[in-house]
Formats: structure tokens, C-alpha cells, sequence
């Protein structure tokens, strides 16, 4: 159903160092990059969903979507808790600390962030599972 989500960007470069670390730790490979754009996915299979930043077609500024949002399903609560420590470290904001969400069923573990342009992120698990020191 998706074939690619893009978000905006002022600042291509810092984009970059934003969101590489971040698609590394859920196996996602640098695609595609040049002046204005860059993005990340599976190299094999351009049929898979990627993932883009960059520079506005129309010229002008990158805006902030209000209830737009990018949601990166991953396999476990251990590496979204990395993931939100990665994005902080790289300069990204906090918009839901990494925790249990019961509301959107069992198992329902993500955490939210923005990124240095302000588009807002999630990490989700479905199935997590609490730790012996959660329980």
C-alpha cells in the first residue's frame, strides 16, 4: 500500500546524520542520495516502502505537518528504547518517552520523537513483551 513516505528538510546534511543511525538499527540501507534529497529502505527491492528527506519540490520552506507522522515498525521494545536514545543523541526531540501503550492493544510498546526539522516520528512494537523487572 505505501511505496515511499518523504518529510521535508531545511538542512540536508544534518537530515543525514539524523536519520542514518537510526535506519541502520532497523536494517535499513542508505538508497538513494544527491543535493536534495536522500533515502533509505532495501536496495534489493525497489518495491519495498522508503523512506526520504528533502528539499521541497516547489522551493519553498519545509513545513510541519500538524497529525502527520512516520511510524517505523520494528521487532522489539529493546531496540525502540535504542532508537529514542539514538534520535536524542543526534538531536532530536522528545514526544513520548519509550513505554507500554495499552490503549492501542497488549503487546503495544513505541516511543516518539522529532526530528531536527520537527517532523514527528514513532517507533512501535506490537508485540512486546514487559521485562522481569516491568512485570
Amino acid at each position: 500500500m505505501i511505496g515511499y513516505t518523504m518529510v521535508g528538510t531545511t538542512d540536508l546534511k544534518r537530515a543525514e546524520r539524523f536519520y542514518d543511525p537510526l535506519m541502520a538499527l532497523i536494517g535499513q540501507e542508505r538508497c538513494w542520495c544527491d543535493e536534495q534529497v536522500a533515502s533509505w529502505g532495501r536496495k534489493d527491492d525497489d518495491r519495498a516502502p522508503r523512506f526520504f528527506t528533502g528539499y521541497p519540490f516547489d522551493g519553498n520552506p519545509a513545513g510541519i505537518g500538524n497529525g502527520a507522522m512516520t511510524a517505523f515498525l520494528v521487532p522489539s521494545a529493546a531496540i525502540i528504547d535504542r532508537l529514542f536514545a539514538t534520535a536524542m543523541e543526534q538531536g532530536g526531540s522528545v514526544e513520548g518517552e519509550p513505554g507500554f501503550r495499552p490503549q492501542y492493544g497488549d503487546g503495544f510498546y513505541a516511543a516518539y520523537v522529532r526530528d531536527p526539522d520537527g517532523n514527528k516520528l514513532a517507533f512501535v512494537c506490537y508485540d512486546a513483551r514487559p521485562s522481569a523487572t516491568e512485570a
